[in-house]
């Protein structure tokens, strides 16, 4: 196994640094799913906020487009609703799994077996 190379750095304007906070800080949208969109670590966003909070990083020029505000806030609904889908599909699995394991219990205990009955034994030994 080689020797891993040197981290590629990447510099962002201050001006995507400034937009990427502005998406963040929309009412309903987490800054994990700007950051994933975007395509940054999370803690990268966090740390833009903090300056922009501080005064480092100035917004500059126009504002947040209104169609990606709208996609976010979408987005974020999408996912929630797809959370929701995948644990109802794994309870409806559980289920089914249950009530087959059910089916399958009442099935065998209702085969007759091969034992005599007991009033049979007894009128053996009597004789």
């Amino acid at each position: 196994m080689g020797k891993p190379g040197p981290r590629k750095l990447y510099k962002y304007p201050d001006q995507f640094k400034a937009q990427a906070v502005s998406l963040s800080e929309l009412p309903g949208v987490a800054v994990q799913d700007v950051a994933q969109s975007l395509a940054i670590h999370p803690f990268m966003l966090s740390r833009w906020r903090k300056q922009v909070r501080d005064g480092e990083i100035v917004a500059k020029g126009k504002g947040l487009d209104a169609g990606v505000a709208a996609e976010l806030k979408e987005l974020r609904k999408l996912k929630r609703a797809h959370e929701r889908l995948k644990m109802e599909h794994a309870i409806l699995k559980k289920w089914v799994a249950w009530k087959a394991e059910q089916k399958q219990n009442a099935s065998s205990s209702s085969t007759p077996t091969d034992k005599p009955s007991r009033s049979a034994c007894c009128a053996d030994s009597m004789e």
